[in-house]
């Protein structure tokens, strides 16, 4: 009986590890490959003989150029790090118009219902290094790549539908005050809750990151926002302006906070091997997309800056419009060059979509490319995972740090000419990004909508919990002035954080 009991276990382990794309992906390229794939190379395509592949031992290293070739490529096989959105997973799959947006968007890839669209797809934790966990409480970025004909087009959302602060000014104090302390390399609250008290429009965002939100369970049950209202026209030039959501078909989930540190200390690589293992399974994940719709009336009429991503689009007034949806149905082939290098930038636009005329949107645009610049060099578009797949790119930009490709070959570098070079098109009825004024941050009443009518009893005691986790740790003058800000936002919230900070003033302890 036991002998069996125990047959059946070894099975079912057996059968698990069979079942896990991830985990046997080796095992897997053995089982499709008949013996060795070839005589192996050095990076000139010289071949390797078996002497020089195996032993160094009393001869002349600087004549062995296996390993002349392999020792001055390993020192060399980093590039720098993603200051934010470092760790990350991401896939392949297509993007289809499920209903017609025609009369508001001219974009040719929402041209038609049925009509597909490559997609590469990226989800990144942001505060983690490249190395760290893949369950920490944090926000996580939702960056989608639309391979288009008129190019690429890139969303470069969030888990949240809004974002921290409205004046792009912050966003290296952002980064810096959630990075390591200089002098003590450790993640220090104190920086954290400082500019959260001092930008408070950035406590609606974090009600999110400290509530129940704040650790997805895996990516494939993480939903998606464009943040930005983005300005769009139809085929007659008329504006309109429209914000993305990404819902998950597999419904949203999330994790509590101990059910998050056991996975990381067993699995820190969660979400990203799930994401792999479901695809490799054949459980491709998908996403309903649906946008909110405002004509150039309801923006004037608006009652607050529809164009402030510390604030959402509230669904009662601009309810969600279906528009298609998006599966993710490929895994990469090889994770640096398809996922590490893959290379998003909010000025990735194509005609129709104009992008968003906030000022968060406009520095993004320069953020964005200058990072690829120094992580990827210059020519990051031509790496393949960034290259668009359906048209044919006639630029005049030459040289360069590789990959150069055909660099262009043999057509004039310079423009205007009158060579034949490559000549702009004409748009009869081009529309400008529209010009807009933009206040001072204030959306209190959000966030109290949020904490009053968004979470249920049980999830507000949560987000209280986590709060105090964190800022337990900080300065009594910090935490103060937290508790200033939560009581504006309502009395309740305020009034049991403080209660929650008194007791841990009495029975003081440390925080993680």
């Amino acid at each position: 009986m036991l002998r069996a009991i125990f047959l059946i276990l070894i099975i079912a382990v057996t059968a698990k590890i069979q079942n896990d794309p991830a985990g046997q992906q080796i095992v897997l390229f053995k089982q499709k490959t008949s013996g060795p794939i070839g005589i192996m190379t050095t990076s000139a395509g010289a071949p390797i003989e078996y002497k020089d592949a195996t032993n160094t031992l009393n001869s002349r290293l600087l004549f062995n150029e296996y390993f002349m070739d392999s020792m001055t490529h390993l020192v060399r096989e980093r590039i720098p790090e993603r200051i934010v959105h470092a760790k990350a997973g991401g896939a392949f799959g297509y993007f289809e118009v499920t209903h017609d947006i025609t009369h508001i968007c001219k974009a040719k890839f929402f041209s038609k219902i049925g009509k597909k669209t490559p997609v590469a797809v990226r989800f990144s934790p942001v505060v983690v290094e490249r190395g760290g966990i893949d369950t920490s409480r944090d926000a996580r970025g939702f960056a989608i790549k639309f391979y288009t004909e008129d190019g690429n087009f890139d969303i470069v959302g969030f888990n949240t539908p809004m974002y921290v602060y409205k004046d792009p000014l912050l966003f290296p104090t952002f980064v810096r005050a959630q990075k390591r302390n200089p002098a003590t390399n450790l993640i220090d609250g104190n920086m954290l809750w400082d500019f959260l008290t001092l930008q408070p429009e950035s406590l609606h965002m974090f009600l999110l990151v400290f509530g129940d939100r704040g650790i997805p369970d895996g990516y494939r049950h993480m939903p998606g926002f464009g943040i930005h209202t983005f300005e769009v026209v139809n085929e007659h030039g008329e504006k309109s302006f429209i914000r993305f959501h990404f819902t998950p078909d597999e419904g949203i989930r999330n994790l509590r906070s101990v059910e998050a540190r056991k996975i990381a200390a067993v699995d820190p690589d969660y979400a990203t091997r799930d994401l792999y293992r479901a695809i490799g399974n054949g459980k491709f994940p998908s996403w309903k997309v649906s946008i909110q719709v405002l004509s150039y009336e309801d923006v004037k009429n608006a009652k607050f800056d529809v164009f402030d991503v510390t604030r959402v689009l509230p669904l009662d007034d601009y309810p969600l419009r279906p528009l298609g949806r998006f599966v993710l149905n490929k895994n990469p082939v090889n994770y640096f060059a398809e996922i590490e290098q893959l290379a998003f930038n909010p000025a990735n636009l194509v005609p129709g979509i104009l992008g968003g005329p906030d000022k968060v949107y406009e520095a993004r645009r320069l953020a964005y490319r200058d990072a690829q610049y120094y992580r990827l060099g210059a020519n990051f578009n031509k790496i393949p995972v960034n290259c668009p797949l359906q048209n044919k790119v006639l630029a005049y930009n030459r040289d360069g740090r590789p990959p150069v490709k055909d660099n262009e070959r043999d057509t004039p570098n310079y423009y205007p000419n009158t060579f034949n070079g490559p000549v702009p098109y004409v748009d009869e009825k081009r529309v400008e990004l529209l010009e807009i004024y933009q206040d001072d941050p204030n959306n209190f009443e959000q966030a109290r909508e949020l904490y009053v009518n968004e979470m249920t009893k049980e999830e507000r005691g949560r987000l209280i919990e986590n709060v105090l986790y964190s800022l337990g740790g900080a300065t009594p003058t910090l935490q103060d002035r937290a508790v200033k800000f939560f009581t504006i936002i309502h009395p309740d919230l305020g009034h049991r954080i403080e209660e929650g900070l008194q007791v841990n003033r009495t029975d003081y302890h440390w925080y993680d």
